[in-house]
């Protein structure tokens, strides 16, 4: 009986341990797949709700950054910043007024320059003169000298036979009788009677006017400027007509010459009607109560009708406002006979009253001075003898002699 107990009881607990392992199977069939591995998504914790904010509202909205939190909350806590006052901008400053050296002896004072590159000239004729025997192979040397020079043939012949009559009846001959006597020839040729004064009165009560004329690169422009220190030095005042529109940049270069002095220009559109602008000039110097007036023409070639024609009609319209009271011709000294020939054709639009040469420092030949004013009729009045801003000189025949033959 009890042998039977114990097997009964055996056997209820070998079918409770087997219905365990069967509904543990079952649970381990009934479990999903473990998922593969991945890189875990980081989620930015949701900002605090603020204050009067719903919670689940602010889990919904995106994260912000510090800066656009708390930076706008302080703008609108901090008070207004006051605005910063509006500082004006500054005008540039007016260029610096020079004040031009004195025209009193300027080509006294550059004598030593024209020196070195004029005596030749003078040296030469001194040297064919000091001579011991003057037999006719001599006098066509002097006459050659001359002719080189750019003197011109009837000038010269004129020279040649004054100064076979003077050396014949002189007889003996020192160096300092030769020295004074070509020194005399040489200003009865030139002339020292003539009046080189810039006439730049009116003898009204209107400006003085004055028109610059001449072809491209005779330095026309700026003989225009340096004329305008020349008579600022004197203690006249000045307005600039910049009448040049066919040249690039002429107006802007006339106008830096006038602003080196205080001297007002009047100018227009590039290209702009050049007899426009001259009436303008001269009406706003009538108007300023100005003592001169210096119109710079277009520096137009002379071989061109049309152009010439305007510079007539620049000429009559000017004259409108009363008489030009002087024409200045412009020429390059260095170019000889060329320079004659563009000299006849203008004094056949306008009526030429005086003569400035440029460049007479440089390769020019002396000579060129008397054969101009024999073409023209009308003497020199103004010579360049440099690059600098007061290199223009009234022409002085004295200082311009003994700078030829040397002391």
């Amino acid at each position: 009986m009890d042998i039977l107990i114990i097997a009964l009881l055996i056997a209820l607990v070998a079918v409770v341990v087997a219905g365990g392992l069967v509904v543990g199977s079952r649970k381990k069939k009934q479990l999903p797949p473990p998922a593969p591995p991945s890189t875990p998504t980081i989620t930015a914790p949701p900002a605090e709700p603020q204050v009067g904010e719903d919670a689940a509202t602010t889990a919904e909205e995106p994260r912000r950054t510090i800066e656009e939190v708390v930076l706008p909350e302080a703008e609108a806590a901090a008070p207004a910043a006051p605005e910063a006052p509006v500082v004006p901008a500054q005008a540039a400053p007016a260029p610096e007024i020079e004040v031009p050296e004195p025209t009193a002896g300027r080509l006294v004072r550059l004598r030593a320059r024209l020196a070195r590159s004029q005596n030749s000239l003078g040296k030469g004729l001194l040297t064919l003169l000091s001579r011991e025997h003057l037999d006719e192979d001599t006098w066509e040397e002097v006459e050659e000298t001359l002719l080189v020079a750019d003197v011109g043939v009837v000038p010269t012949q004129e020279l040649v036979d004054r100064l076979r009559e003077r050396v014949r009846v002189l007889g003996t001959r020192t160096p300092a009788d030769l020295r004074a006597l070509l020194r005399e020839e040489l200003l009865t040729l030139i002339g020292t009677d003539l009046d080189r004064a810039v006439k730049t009165e009116s003898g009204t009560d209107t400006p003085g006017v004055v028109m610059v004329v001449g072809v491209n690169g005779t330095g026309k422009t700026t003989t225009t400027g340096k004329l305008a220190r020349v008579l600022v030095a004197d203690g006249r005042s000045v307005v600039l007509g910049a009448a040049d529109t066919f040249r690039a940049a002429a107006a802007d270069q006339l106008q830096t010459w006038g602003e080196r002095v205080g001297a007002r220009t009047v100018r227009g559109p590039e290209g702009g009607d050049p007899a426009s602008i001259a009436f303008d000039a001269v009406k706003e110097g009538i108007a300023e109560g100005a003592d001169v007036v210096l119109i710079d023409t277009a520096g137009r070639l002379h071989t061109k009708t049309g152009l010439m024609d305007e510079l007539g009609k620049v000429k009559r319209v000017v004259e409108k406002h009363g008489p030009l009271d002087e024409v200045l011709l412009v020429l390059d000294a260095t170019t000889g006979q060329n320079g004659l020939t563009q000299a006849r054709v203008f004094a056949e639009v306008v009526d030429i009253t005086g003569i400035v040469l440029t460049k007479l420092d440089g390769t020019a030949k002396g000579g060129i001075v008397v054969a101009v004013q024999r073409e023209l009729g009308v003497p020199v009045k103004l010579v360049g003898l440099g690059e600098g801003p007061d290199d223009l000189a009234p022409f002085e025949p004295e200082a311009f002699v003994d700078a030829l033959i040397g002391d």
